[in-house]
């Protein structure tokens, strides 16, 4: 009996013995290691903050995923665990794809607890993983990814994650992954001793960004850009009464699941990032200002003799031609430049200079978006000579960002009134204040109307659309002067005494320096075209047909 029993206690001593070695294995040789593991896997399941999505929506109030927060599979070996790394070698390698000989590099480091296999694995590859028995000491963990499943589509407006070193984590750079950084991210959670903190989700983002018109503005600028040759281009599209923006698109873009293969300029957004000398488009604020200060009215007449001389320099119409005696909407009709520069006169530098402060030209709008720059009026501030202020009359020596611009004609549009651009669902809608009295807005949008009806090129039967073209030269900045380089702008919108949507596309530098009229005008009657017939909106004209 007692032989049985000090036999019972030397076996449950040796089980003991075991047990404690192990312990002593887990805990002490290898508790880096499983502390490491444990810790990551903490840090994945308990302590990242998930983040989160961006959506864009359409005119039923769906949502379409712009950015989203996925999980990649990291499949990655721990060579100390690995008893035959030629063997282990021969059996992964075809299931992963990769070499042999690399593996059992690899594997053979017997002290080495971290090797990455496949960074970001396929199902394929993880299926084929898990019906693999011999797989001592190959692991599969579970990364955060952020997925933009619609690639290049608004690529400027949306930005894209990168890994900040100091943070020791990803975070939004450009676009509105960085504007709302701190919203989408959500907070991190801790561990205090062995207390656990839970993470706190970020927030979703929906946009004004209505998905159907963002993707006909993208095909409409990269067809335009390709059948021009032109360097770049922009298109964006807002209501004018709420300032809701519709759509935002610029071209070159780049693909934020892969921005590492462009260079940086790539991801700056030429919408709020990038001024330009908008030009002759820039004669309908002029004409709304001397509407509204009283100096002209549409019937006021002036003679065009073709050209006027200003400090020693000779400003000329586009066309190079005399045009006589004309009204002021004739010269919105033709884009006459001494028009405008009569208009400028009449309304006073000081005066004129005041009311572009009041459209808030040299003031950023303060739209959802990190980056703005502000346009310049510093050729009338810091050298009030006459010529300067007769060229930025027809949009030359002043300049201005595309969303500036857009919001100045919305103001138009909109009965005198500016509204702050609005990026983000649900966002209130905020006025910036009355530019021009309604009366004078009526009026300006009358001959926008009538240049529109006797140019053709943008008109839509049944509608009535307001709308302005805009040929810019480009400033030479090394030489001084201008380049016979354009930038062609055209920005109208539908029905014109009720707008529901106001457009503008903007074209760099197309190849041979076409005029507007050849260029962003059929694109914008395009776009027009499709948003009319998206939202239904009913003629406000009456067509008529000749019978049968």
């Amino acid at each position: 009996m007692r032989i049985r029993f000090w036999a019972f206690i030397s076996l449950f001593s040796i089980f003991y013995l075991i047990l404690v070695f192990n312990l002593y294995r887990i805990q002490v040789k290898k508790g880096d290691f499983y502390t490491a593991r444990a810790e990551s896997q903490l840090a994945i399941n308990d302590l990242t903050a998930p983040r989160g999505n961006i959506y864009f929506t359409d005119k039923d109030g769906n949502f379409v995923p712009a950015a989203l927060e996925k999980k990649y599979y990291e499949i990655f070996a721990v060579p100390k665990e690995i008893e035959d790394a030629s063997e282990t070698a021969r059996i992964i390698a075809p299931v992963l794809g990769l070499s042999v000989i690399d593996l059992e590099n690899k594997f053979k480091k017997e002290k080495d607890e971290y090797e990455l296999l496949v960074k970001k694995a396929t199902e394929e590859q993880l299926a084929d993983l898990e019906g693999v028995e011999f797989k001592k000491g190959i692991y599969i963990k579970a990364n955060p990814l952020r997925f933009y499943p619609l690639g290049e589509e608004a690529s400027h407006l949306i930005g894209f994650l990168s890994f900040d070193k100091e943070l020791n984590k990803n975070r939004g750079v450009y676009g509105l992954e960085s504007y709302f950084e701190k919203m989408l991210a959500g907070k991190d959670g801790e561990a205090v001793g062995d207390k656990v903190i839970r993470s706190v989700s970020g927030i979703d983002l929906y946009l004004t960004i209505d998905k159907n018109i963002q993707d006909q503005a993208e095909d409409i600028l990269s067809n335009l850009i390709t059948k021009f040759n032109a360097e770049g281009g922009s298109a964006i599209v807002e209501d004018p009464k709420s300032g809701k923006i519709l759509a935002m698109a610029s071209f070159p873009g780049f693909n934020p699941n892969d921005y590492g293969k462009y260079p940086i300029k790539s991801f700056l957004n030429p919408v709020v990032e990038s001024v330009y000398e908008p030009g002759s488009i820039f004669k309908v604020v002029t004409m709304a200002i001397g509407i509204d200060s009283g100096s002209i009215t549409p019937e006021t007449t002036y003679y065009d003799s073709g050209k006027v001389e200003l400090n020693g320099r000779t400003i000329r119409n586009w066309d190079l031609k005399s045009h006589g005696t004309q009204t002021m909407t004739n010269v919105i009709e033709q884009s006459i430049n001494t028009g405008t520069v009569f208009v400028e006169q009449k309304i006073g530098h000081d005066n004129f200079l005041n009311y572009l402060k009041r459209f808030k030209l040299d003031e950023i709008t303060e739209v959802d978006l990190p980056g703005e720059v502000r346009g310049s009026l510093a050729s009338l501030e810091n050298d009030a000579k006459d010529v300067n202020f007769a060229t930025a009359s027809f949009g030359q020596g002043i300049s201005m960002t595309p969303i500036r611009l857009i919001s100045a004609i919305s103001a138009i549009a909109n009965g005198g009134v500016m509204m702050k651009p609005i990026l983000e669902e649900g966002e209130r809608e905020s006025s910036i204040g009355r530019m021009v009295s309604e009366e004078a807005s009526k009026q300006v949008v009358d001959m926008m109307v009538s240049a529109v009806d006797k140019a053709i090129l943008a008109t839509i039967p049944g509608y009535s659309v307001a709308g302005k073209t805009g040929t810019a030269q480009v400033p030479d900045f090394n030489k001084g002067g201008y380049t016979d380089k354009v930038i062609n702008t055209y920005s109208g919108f539908v029905p014109a005494y009720d707008p529901q949507f106001v457009v503008l596309i903007k074209l760099d530098k197309p190849a041979g320096a076409p005029l507007a009229g050849h260029t962003v005008v059929p694109a914008f009657k395009e776009l027009a075209q499709f948003i009319i017939n998206y939202y239904g909106i009913a003629p406000d004209r009456i067509v008529n047909q000749e019978k049968q």
